[in-house]
């Protein structure tokens, strides 16, 4: 194939619609989160990630787990932690059984900080997809996004829904 081959030209504008798509939801969700909670998106998933982890085998997301779950680096996703612990947001604590892992939890300000945006997360991914399907080059995606129905999964310890 050459770079002006019919096919790659087509994929490439798909990517870029993708693209296009994703900023303006996450640039929106953004926008709300700043103004009513003071949360980034990335604040904000962190949050989400951590708040689903539990108690017993597994339950407890590796730093590499949770990096990949908020799409970050490890050292990114270290120094938000930290961000969000500095806030009382997060506390971390040694592993029990393995002295030399740390495990991070959300504190109950940082459960509750979760709950009150939630709705704002919600409500904002819905308005940016609802003003998306109105630009027609992004309406089919939109239709995508809003067809897919899998449930969010816990990461088993490979880092892979499980």
């Amino acid at each position: 194939m050459t770079a002006t081959d019919p096919a790659l030209t087509a994929l490439a504008q798909g990517w870029c619609a993708l693209s296009l798509l994703h900023g303006r939801i996450e640039a929106h969700i953004e926008r709300a989160l700043q103004a009513h909670h003071g949360l980034s998106v990335r604040e904000y998933s962190l949050l989400d990630v951590l708040s689903r982890q539990h108690d017993g085998e597994g339950g407890h997301l590796q730093m590499k787990q949770v990096a990949d779950a908020v799409v970050l680096s490890q050292s990114a996703t270290t120094r938000l932690v930290t961000r969000l612990e500095d806030r009382g947001l997060l506390a971390r604590y040694l592993c029990p059984t393995d002295r030399r892992g740390i495990y991070t939890n959300v504190s109950e300000a940082g459960l509750d900080l979760l709950a009150a945006a939630r709705p704002t997360n919600d409500a904002a991914l819905r308005e940016a997809l609802d003003d998306a399907a109105e630009v027609p080059e992004l309406a089919p995606l939109v239709r995508v996004v809003e067809s897919v129905n899998a449930p969010v999964q816990p990461m088993s310890s490979a880092g892979a829904p499980s």
